[in-house]
């Protein structure tokens, strides 16, 4: 018994260390911000605008991605192919790149000199500087995290109700669209808020696509190199608060999908 005790003492201790870690840093940037400062950041046009374009652009390039991977993910979860690892180890690369190298492959993609840059040019639109560069950056780096919880949550329908229902003469797409995907979509959902997320906190893929307009985190880090801590602590703590709206909603949606998941024994 005191073994036990004493176990999970140290579990404790460990765990409250690594909580402190994080909780730390961000509890000294509330503390050392003013509220003259957070309210004069809070009503500031640049700011605002900045906010709002890292969320729609986020938003919009999580939406228009989600359109093929889903059905990637589906692919990942149901079906065995040729180098299918290779697939699985090309998906999860952006993950592993320094995003400034990731930015500069994206960069030499969209210029006017790459293939997609010039496939835009031949219809009058320059997507280095523009939102719809930025949006591109931001997929590049967060694609994985909605590709690989769609393929985990394909993975885990059960498969005899996908073969039932092509047995009672479902097609291929009703089946998918009325047993696959609703059983999967708690964490299709779920990768769709962690892809949204980790877009709207992209720095280094971004700033070197499109320096303006400024996403938040640019403009941040503008503010930082220009006038110091001082004036980056309030836009940090704004957008601090966006992206913990954010992610209480991930958590969220992670509970309601344990709460009213399969049951186990379904899969019996």
């Amino acid at each position: 018994m005191i073994k036990n005790n004493l176990f999970s003492w140290i579990l404790m201790l460990l765990s409250s260390l690594v909580l402190l870690f994080i909780l730390a840093p961000l509890a000294g940037l509330f503390l050392h911000t003013s509220g003259s400062d957070l309210l004069e950041t809070v009503t500031d046009k640049e700011v605002l605008q900045s906010i709002w374009l890292t969320l729609w652009v986020s938003f919009a390039a999580t939406l228009v991605f989600a359109i093929g991977s889903v059905p990637l993910a589906w692919l990942l979860a149901r079906k065995d192919f040729p180098m299918k690892n290779i697939v699985q180890g090309i998906i999860d690369l952006p993950v592993v790149l320094p995003h400034t190298a990731a930015g500069i492959a994206i960069l030499g993609f969209i210029s006017r000199d790459g293939i997609l840059g010039k496939a835009a040019g031949s219809i009058g639109l320059t997507l280095v500087n523009n939102p719809a560069g930025i949006a591109i950056a931001m997929a590049f780096v967060s694609l994985p995290f909605l590709i690989n919880a769609a393929r985990d949550g394909f993975a885990a329908v059960p498969e005899r109700l996908e073969k039932a229902a092509l047995t009672l003469g479902a097609g291929r797409s009703r089946m998918f669209f009325t047993i696959s995907l609703p059983l999967a979509w708690r964490s299709i959902m779920t990768g769709f808020v962690m892809m949204f997320a980790r877009g709207m906190s992209e720095f280094g893929a971004v700033i070197i696509v499109a320096y303006h307009p400024m996403v938040a985190p640019v403009l941040i880090y503008e503010r930082f190199t220009s006038f110091g801590l001082k004036y980056a602590r309030p836009a940090s703590v704004v957008f601090i608060l966006v992206a913990l709206v954010i992610f209480i909603l991930l958590r969220l949606l992670s509970l309601n999908k344990r709460e009213t998941g399969i049951p186990q024994d379904a899969e019996a």
